[in-house]
């Protein structure tokens, strides 16, 4: 296997990484997506790249690929077969005619999927692609039953939906720690010939063989659960906000992308009360067609009561980004719209009060809006109140 050069990230400003050999560079561009895969020490390494605000900016999604968070996964699983009923005349001495006496076969395994609280990611399914149940044993003599097949629990994490690889169709979501559901049901076992015995059939020679155990290629997506969901474009202060107000410890750089999974966190309010925020890669104009890292981690907020849209004091029109994000998840899913949201300002510390002025003429007025600062604080109190009253609004359907 050829041995290739590992292709770094490398942020504006820092020597250019070395490009590897002509024919062998995966490009990324926030216009357009072109894939040429290549291999380096055994290994799938990426090379990217995206063009944004002007600057070259390197983005290494190797990293990604390697994350401990895997939010989709698809696993072939396959029920036991039941075990065949026997066939078998009881033989004894000083018992003439002792009859049938063959026992009945024992279930097949089941594939269980169990919601796990302990759990936060499907990284232990991502190379485990086929998971098979035992088969049940036959029925033996003497009225004996077959032992049934093991079950496998598959633990999963809480909020996990289950669709069929094949048509798509959802078949269950995973919502309750604890709760537990059958993915694949087990063979029944085939009964024995004593129980095909009657009046005119005395001796029974045939049983039944066990029923087929079910299998398939199934879909496992995780929705993270949380109250709050932030929505923003790259560098647009997600992360620092989220580590500002809770003790989750995202990455916080000065270029895009640099949060590349979702990272969730505790907001601690009055009175011991507190509710939970999930901070989401950021989105771009044009995710909805596969630009930037698309709209891949979008589904992570379909269950927030609350979508906080942040918006940088840098933007030309703090409107018109607004406006741009909600089309952006519209395209996505229109039902996000149905959504409270809340507009927050962020970087006001680099602005002057003048320029505040402006902004606040120009938010829109239809949302509750606020402008904030995560460095200096500014503003961080008046958006926990907006948050909290949203998420208990007794008019919210």
């Amino acid at each position: 296997m050829a041995e290739y050069q590992r292709v770094r990230a490398r942020k504006p400003g820092e020597t250019p990484a070395p490009v590897p050999e002509p024919g062998c560079i995966i490009g990324i561009t926030l216009d357009k997506v072109e894939k040429i895969h290549y291999l380096c020490d055994s290994e799938e390494r990426v090379w990217t790249s995206a063009d944004l605000a002007g600057k070259r900016l390197m983005i290494d999604l190797f990293n990604m690929a390697d994350s401990n968070f895997i939010d989709y996964v698809k696993i072939f699983c396959a029920s036991g077969h039941g075990g065949a009923g026997s066939v078998h005349l009881h033989r004894a001495k000083y018992v003439p005619k002792g009859g049938p006496d063959g026992g009945d076969g024992g279930r097949g395994g089941h594939i269980i999927l169990r919601a796990n609280p302990q759990f936060w990611t499907l990284i232990h399914l991502k190379y485990k692609k086929i998971i098979k149940a035992e088969d049940g044993e036959r029925g033996g003599a003497a009225l004996c039953k077959g032992k049934q097949g093991k079950d496998i629990y598959i633990d999963v994490p809480v909020g996990t939906v289950i669709k069929d690889a094949e048509t798509g169709e959802e078949i269950f979501e995973m919502m309750e720690a604890g709760e537990e559901k059958i993915l694949c049901k087990g063979g029944r076992g085939g009964l024995g010939n004593n129980n095909f015995k009657s009046a005119t059939q005395q001796t029974p020679t045939y049983a039944q063989p066990g029923e087929e155990g079910q299998e398939g290629w199934f879909i496992l997506e995780l929705k993270v659960l949380a109250d709050v969901g932030l929505v923003g474009f790259p560098n647009a202060g997600k992360s620092t906000l989220l580590a500002t107000i809770t003790s989750a410890k995202p990455k916080i750089a000065n270029y895009a992308f640099t949060t590349l999974e979702p990272n969730l966190g505790i907001v601690r309010y009055r009175d011991e009360k507190s509710f939970v925020m999930a901070d989401i890669p950021g989105i771009i104009e044009g995710a909805h067609e596969g630009r930037g890292i698309g709209l891949r981690f979008l589904r992570h907020i379909e269950r927030n009561s609350v979508l906080l849209f942040m918006v940088s004091a840098e933007e030309k029109s703090v409107k018109e980004s607004y406006k741009v994000l909600l089309k952006e998840l519209e395209m996505y899913n229109p039902e996000l719209l149905d959504k409270d949201r809340v507009l927050a300002v962020t970087k006001c510390d680099i602005i002057d009060s003048d320029a505040e002025r402006r902004i606040k003429k120009t938010l829109p007025k239809d949302i509750p809006c606020v402008l904030i600062s995560s460095i200096s604080g500014e503003g961080i109190p008046e958006l926990k109140d907006m948050l909290w009253e949203a998420l208990n609004d007794e008019t919210r359907i």
